[in-house]
């Protein structure tokens, strides 16, 4: 299943708005055993449609989103575990290299705070 993710850089998570509307957004991702995980600003949209409802679906993509693979069923949910945190930076930094130094330290000068989701099958 998860097969389809390896050596790809971006992840296309699709949530679900209130009114039913599907929201699709790239982003960058890590896998760790069986799980997918994404680093986001913990106010954004997505973050708060998955609070809301943890159905997603996810698939690879191009930085812009174009499809690289097949739509799978998930379920995310934001996790605040200070170890698994600690893991996806660690895997972030190996797979993304200074760039993720780069977001991080935008994000601090915005007062942006980062938030984990955890994606499984």
């Amino acid at each position: 299943m998860l097969k389809q993710f390896e050596n790809q850089k971006y992840l296309n998570i699709e949530t679900i708005r209130k009114s039913g509307q599907r929201v699709q957004t790239p982003v960058w991702f890590v896998q760790d055993g069986e799980a997918l995980y994404v680093r986001t600003i913990k106010d954004s949209g997505k973050v708060k449609r998955i609070r809301r409802k943890k159905d997603v679906r996810v698939m690879p993509c191009g930085r812009a989103g174009e499809p690289l693979g097949e739509w799978l069923p998930a379920f995310a949910h934001e996790t605040t575990d200070p170890a698994v945190f600690a893991r996806v930076r660690e895997l972030l930094l190996a797979k993304y290299g200074p760039m993720v130094a780069t977001f991080e330290a935008q994000a601090a000068e915005r007062g942006q705070v980062y938030t984990v989701i955890k994606i499984e099958f």
